[in-house]
């Protein structure tokens, strides 16, 4: 990954919830270096899949600085700073650029619906005149089934045209890979980031930057084989495992087989208003993820000759 740009396979991390309810920034540091030695280019720290909007300001704030007393490489990690307040948008975004992040990811303010876009731009300036000292990247979150508010091309190539320097890329959780593509297309190296490993084939002909993935803290290692080598067989094991949640919660999902997979029961914790996986469907899930598993070993052993 070139250090000045993310790009590539990206892990909207999960965080850890100690038992009262704070974040638990040992074991989500503790995470996020396995996740960056295990096959991710980078992180997406505080995003949905990292609750953020169930912390309060100062819980997100001690987060943050938390990877980065942690030492790990800020320069490969992004971090949701979007907020309802503007005023919180802002504090977040500025204690993202004196720690070093190299991108902030901002959902819209997500209360009131069916703002004009002239709003929306106002929100932005607040955050844009705000850090122009540390001129932070900026990228946006477009998820309009969560928040109420979509990030429309339209908006995006006004945004562009507006702040060319510092609107860097989007983030699209929406699904709608004809939208990704007609964002992607509005500013030469604009970064788009599905949030499918689905994807990765066609990034990697550079129609997007990467992906930023929910399951990638599952599934990094066959999404690195699928970005960096173009395994077809590393990506369909990939998909396989994000398809899991098909139908389910995903976030609390995401959580319980991070409690399976690192033998850490803490980790099926999550922020209410979502709510854990019961016994039996933690015991099932882990159970059609070992077979994925193994079912993608077997299919990447070599075929023996005959002799």
């Amino acid at each position: 990954m070139d250090g000045s740009k993310l790009e590539g396979v990206i892990a909207a991390i999960a965080t850890a919830v100690g038992g009262d309810g704070a974040p638990d920034c040992a074991r989500s540091t503790a995470l996020a270096r396995y996740l960056l030695a295990n096959g991710c280019d980078g992180l997406n720290v505080l995003g949905t899949t990292g609750e953020a909007t169930s912390f309060s300001l100062d819980q997100r704030m001690t987060l943050m600085s938390a990877y980065r007393d942690a030492g790990l490489p800020m320069d490969r990690l992004m971090v949701g700073t979007g907020a309802a307040a503007v005023a919180d948008a802002i504090a977040l975004t500025r204690h993202a650029a004196a720690l070093g992040f190299a991108g902030a990811l901002l959902l819209p303010p997500f209360y009131y619906k069916g703002v004009p876009d002239d709003g929306l731009v106002a929100y932005i300036e607040a955050i844009v005149n705000a850090t122009a000292q540390r001129s932070i990247p900026l990228y946006l979150y477009h998820f309009p089934a969560q928040s109420g508010l979509p990030w429309h091309v339209v908006l995006v190539r006004r945004l562009l045209d507006r702040w060319p320097d510092r609107i860097v890329g989007l983030k699209d959780s929406s699904g709608d890979l004809a939208y990704a593509r007609e964002v992607a297309a509005v500013k030469a190296n604009f970064s788009v980031f599905p949030s499918s490993e689905a994807v990765l084939m066609e990034a990697r002909s550079g129609v997007f930057a990467g992906c930023i993935s929910a399951t990638a803290n599952l599934n990094a290692d066959l999404c690195a084989q699928a970005w960096r080598a173009g395994s077809d067989t590393a990506l369909a094991a990939a998909v396989a495992i994000r398809k899991l949640f098909d139908g389910k919660q995903l976030v609390p999902g995401v959580k319980a087989l991070l409690a399976y997979i690192h033998g850490e029961e803490s980790w099926a914790r999550v922020q209410p208003p979502l709510f854990s996986y019961t016994g039996g469907e933690r015991t099932a899930l882990a159970t059609r993820y070992d077979g994925l598993r193994a079912r993608n070993a077997r299919s990447s052993q070599p075929v023996a000759e005959n002799a």
